[in-house]
């Protein structure tokens, strides 16, 4: 199994990036994991409605060019379902089950995703209403994607 994590903008902070490097490296028994970053745009202060979209599609532009035609598609979206986290191990084991062997996980930038991106996605998956910042989101994902094959593995790492 093949997860990748689609992300816009470069993590700078070394708490998060040393998070994710150990879940990357603990979830390297069970799959391939491959983060890519994208670069984000640059949103001027008080920037309209309209900017704001034609800067989401043009990193939904860059954020199409890393999907595979086969990838199932899960995006973070404030909109999106939300699992409880064994409920979101049985998702993914569903996913593989269903024949899909490359799982693609798109959290966007500060302005969130374009409507091409949450169109071309298999699932849209939120975790509340809470508003985090984007860069948190990717450590608080792979940990919820290493629990969750803990979780099918039967191990205590989930109590």
């Amino acid at each position: 199994m093949n997860i990748k994590l689609i992300t816009v903008g470069k993590l700078k902070e070394k708490y998060l990036t040393e998070g994710i490097a150990e879940y990357t490296k603990r979830l390297s028994r069970f799959c391939k994991v491959q983060v890519v970053e994208l670069i984000d745009e640059k949103t001027p202060e008080n920037a309209s409605e309209a900017q704001n979209n034609q800067i989401m599609a043009r990193e939904g532009e860059r954020i199409q060019a890393k999907i595979g035609s086969r990838d199932y598609v899960i995006v973070l979206a404030i909109e999106g379902k939300q699992f409880p986290s064994e409920e979101f191990s049985q998702k993914l084991e569903a996913i593989v089950v269903n024949g899909y062997s490359d799982i693609t996980f798109i959290v966007g930038g500060s302005l969130g995703l374009s409507k091409a991106i949450k169109q071309r996605a298999n699932l849209k998956m939120s975790f509340g209403l809470l508003t985090l910042p984007h860069q948190l989101m990717r450590l608080v994902l792979i940990e919820q994607i290493y629990r969750a094959f803990m979780i099918q593995q039967g191990s205590p790492y989930h109590k």
